[in-house]
């Protein structure tokens, strides 16, 4: 684990894994550091931010001490997502990896995902854990506007957009569950080391 300032109320801590960035955020979620006021998970490095009049130095000599739990989410249920697969780029993707329609689907509903790190967007979870026979490059033109609750995959990741918004990832369906709410605390569905699962649905 190294611990790097990051400005003059930050440091950043490259913990080298995904696995081990997710730990280090539920231990200082579970057990906060006096003077941290916010953590902010990437891939590989978690960034700690402090307030104004914290010790950084003790803080910093802190962190390699901490006890990280086993399992970032330890035996909790992955969150269920229903998904419709009825995307704009299912045929399309079968066509670049050379499966058929229902292959695609079964691959991608079969995977275990969890949560990389949250980005793009509020509530935008990267979900490693995709079927390597899936992983295509994003689209060359993204399109303008994708609609929430869209499944899509690009590159090792798989996602659903939270919100309307632009995006480049390839469409494979569609769902319902809400992943941001900002009447709800905390407002993403998604944290990063939470366990995910699509459910396909029948379409309506």
């Amino acid at each position: 684990m190294n611990v790097l300032r990051a400005g003059d109320r930050a440091l950043l801590v490259e913990t080298g894994d995904l696995a081990t960035a997710h730990r280090l955020n539920a231990a200082l979620r579970d057990t906060p550091l006096p003077g941290v006021v916010d953590v902010v998970p990437g891939e590989q490095t978690v960034l700690v931010i402090a307030g104004a009049s914290a010790d950084l130095d003790r803080i910093a000599a802190r962190l390699p001490r901490l006890r990280l739990p086993g399992d970032a989410e330890g035996a909790a249920e992955p969150v269920e997502i229903p998904v419709v697969y009825d995307g704009e780029d299912l045929d399309e993707v079968a066509g670049l990896t050379g499966l058929s329609r229902d292959e695609v689907v079964r691959r991608h509903a079969a995977a275990s995902y969890t949560v990389a790190y949250l980005g793009f967007s509020p509530g935008f979870g990267y979900l490693s854990g995709l079927d390597p026979a899936l992983h295509v490059a994003r689209r060359e033109s993204p399109r303008t506007s994708v609609p929430a609750g869209s499944v899509a995959i690009a590159g090792p990741y798989a996602a659903v957009y939270p919100s309307r918004s632009p995006g480049g990832w390839r469409l494979l369906g569609h769902g319902d569950l809400r992943l941001w709410d900002v009447s709800r605390d905390p407002p993403s569905l998604l944290r990063p080391g939470m366990r995910v699962r699509f459910v396909p649905e029948e379409r309506s």
